[in-house]
């Protein structure tokens, strides 16, 4: 019984102890991607945002996918973003162990196709620079590690992420 309660009491601190981003904190931010407009298949991403103020980030994300349209053809789908977020957390008075943030990303995707039968068939057949907005959360369960969700909605990310954060 000792040690259950020891276990929780740690659970409980560690829960309470978790920070949200503050100026000068950087996170790395990993995971899946759901499925953007070019690719069926969830991708995946990763991205580092960095505090240049309590309420703002700027972050820079990478993400990646693919489609498989049948008699080998494929498809893959690379996009590069910078996004700019607002946290709302010290104005809606949001514990520190979560985030809740929206924001903007301007960026560039591009998508090419493969086919096995012939060779010069591979080449980029879309590529575009957007902007898309975002909203998300973090849920830090210790001082450096949380879990994150965002939805996206634009022609540079459209679909949504869910991943780990970890907080240098």
């Amino acid at each position: 019984m000792k040690k259950l309660l020891l276990c929780a009491v740690v659970v409980v601190s560690a829960s309470v102890s978790g920070q949200r981003a503050q100026k000068g904190d950087l996170q790395l931010n990993a995971g899946l991607a759901f499925p953007h407009r070019y690719a069926d298949n969830v991708g995946l991403y990763a991205g580092l945002d960095y505090g240049i103020h309590n309420d703002i980030t700027l972050g820079v994300e990478a993400r990646f996918g693919a489609k498989d349209y049948g008699y080998g053809v494929d498809g893959r789908w690379f996009g590069l973003g910078f996004n700019g977020n607002y946290h709302f957390n010290r104005i809606m008075q949001i514990p520190n162990n979560f985030d809740f943030y929206a924001g903007a990303t301007i960026g560039f995707n591009t998508f090419d196709y493969d086919h096995p039968g012939d060779k010069d068939w591979r080449e980029p057949h879309r590529s575009e620079a957007g902007l898309s907005a975002q909203v998300g959360g973090r849920y830090f369960f210790t001082n450096n590690f949380g879990l994150n969700a965002e939805a996206n909605v634009g022609n540079v990310f459209n679909g949504g992420k869910f991943g780990i954060t970890y907080k240098f």
